[in-house]
């Protein structure tokens, strides 16, 4: 891909009375944000500069290539339901632009979804190139100048209104040292160090500190060690002294454990297990439908009842034979015993394990190559009707430099949309005053 795809910048009126709109990030927040500015009002100049050598590289990695572009949910009300962070304030958003919409914008463009038994929802050509490719020729179709390996150094808002950029990399020899922009849209994305966000500091705004989301546990002495691949539909997973918990398909790796049980567990608990320094016990409940008045009435029964049976022969509850076998080992019974022959004890044991195996969490992973922080700007600074800085006037947001993140499923992708969406639009709407004016 050419570092500038659309309109040649040679027609670019270098005297036009409005500066450009420009977006700073070139991932689905930012291509969405200038795609609909720039459809909304076709008479200003949107220019997208992306620092790296690559567009949309999130989009093109997700869902395992096939880009899980948003989750099929009803209402703006059960859509928020989704957000450790950011919630509240999308509700509102959601109802201008949510799922209904986003399925639209696409069906528009040529791109059909298709809804899984879970509610994600992909491409019907299960290939993130097929999202990746719409949203570019969307952004050609409308005229968005897109700019590869180009970087803005230094922003300063002007007094009159608008912005300088100091533009670094390749773009800058065609686009000059400086370019002024009418507004600017940050989609930069979410990042795991501070640091990275002083630019924002510089220009007025505070950051709440990122930390990891979305994330899996790392067990080294994990008792379930043997068991790589080993998976479970219904799970509880609960952080020992925490009120953290859920519930949800489980994933035994080869370092520890993960599925949508632990990632959303990740989501939700982000900060407080930064604080704990990723050092924590996870309880798992194989039964999450037990309790200890429910399952010790149980076991007394089926002992009655099958007394005979060999306990690791006989799989209970669903759960993989593997799976049952260690379970039953840890419990300290043979391989032979028999139900009849189960001391009290070992009993005792096999049960605690069915309701809480306990986990010594000491580290994450990232999940497959998606990486999610909580932290960015915070959402009290952001006017959520325009996406627009409530400190820094024509300065606008969209995307994970926000303090919004989804739990895994569609819901960080539907979120960007929304934010692009109404940051794009009412950049147009703003501009097209601005020019009346």
């Amino acid at each position: 891909m050419p570092a500038d795809f659309a309109t040649p910048l040679s027609s670019i009126n270098p005297h036009a009375a409005l500066a450009p709109i420009v977006v700073l990030g070139g991932g689905a927040a930012g291509f969405f944000g200038a795609i609909a500015c720039a459809e909304a009002n076709p008479g200003v100049p949107v220019f997208l500069l992306e620092k790296s050598p690559k567009l949309l590289s999130k989009v093109r990695v997700s869902g395992g290539g096939r880009c899980n572009v948003t989750h099929a949910c009803d209402s703006a009300a059960q859509l928020v339901q989704h957000y450790p962070r950011g919630g509240r304030q999308l509700k509102e958003a959601f109802q201008k632009f949510g799922v209904a919409d986003t399925i639209a914008w696409f069906e528009k463009r040529g791109v059909k979804l298709k809804t899984e038994a879970d509610g994600r929802m992909f491409p019907t050509t299960d290939s993130s190139e097929t999202i990746a490719r719409a949203l570019e020729d969307a952004a050609r179709q409308a005229g968005v100048r897109v700019f590869t390996r180009t970087a803005a150094e230094h922003i300063t808002p002007l007094p009159g209104g608008g912005y300088s950029l100091v533009l670094s990399g390749e773009g800058s020899s065609s686009l000059g040292p400086t370019l002024l922009a009418s507004r600017l849209l940050v989609a930069t994305g979410g990042n795991s160090k501070s640091v990275a966000y002083d630019w924002l500091r510089t220009l007025g705004h505070t950051i709440a500190e990122p930390v990891p989301s979305l994330f899996t546990f790392n067990v080294p002495a994990s008792p379930l060690r043997e068991l790589p691949g080993v998976s479970v539909s219904h799970a509880r997973v609960v952080i020992a002294g925490e009120k953290l918990q859920y519930e949800g398909p489980l994933l035994v790796t080869h370092w520890g454990v993960s599925g949508p049980a632990v990632l959303k567990l990740s989501a939700w608990g982000a900060r407080r297990l930064h604080e704990l320094g990723y050092h924590s016990t996870a309880l798992i409940s194989w039964v999450p439908a037990h309790t200890d008045e429910t399952l010790r009435p149980w076991a007394q029964q089926f002992r009655l009842d099958n007394g005979k049976k060999q306990v690791a022969a006989h799989p209970q509850f669903g759960l993989p034979t593997r799976l049952w076998r260690t379970l039953v080992e840890q419990a300290g019974l043979s391989p032979d015993t028999r139900w009849s022959d189960v001391p009290a004890k070992a009993q005792n044991r096999l049960l605690e394990l069915l309701l809480r195996t306990p986990l010594q969490v000491q580290g994450k992973t990232t999940y497959k190559e998606e990486f999610v922080t909580c932290g960015g700007i915070p959402l009290a600074e952001v006017n959520f009707k325009t996406m627009e800085s409530r400190l820094i006037p024509g300065l606008h947001f969209s995307g994970e430099v926000l303090d919004i993140d989804g739990i895994t499923g569609g819901f960080n992708f539907q979120a960007a949309w929304t934010t692009g969406f109404l940051a794009g639009q009412a950049m147009a709407t703003a501009t097209v005053s601005q020019a009346v004016a």
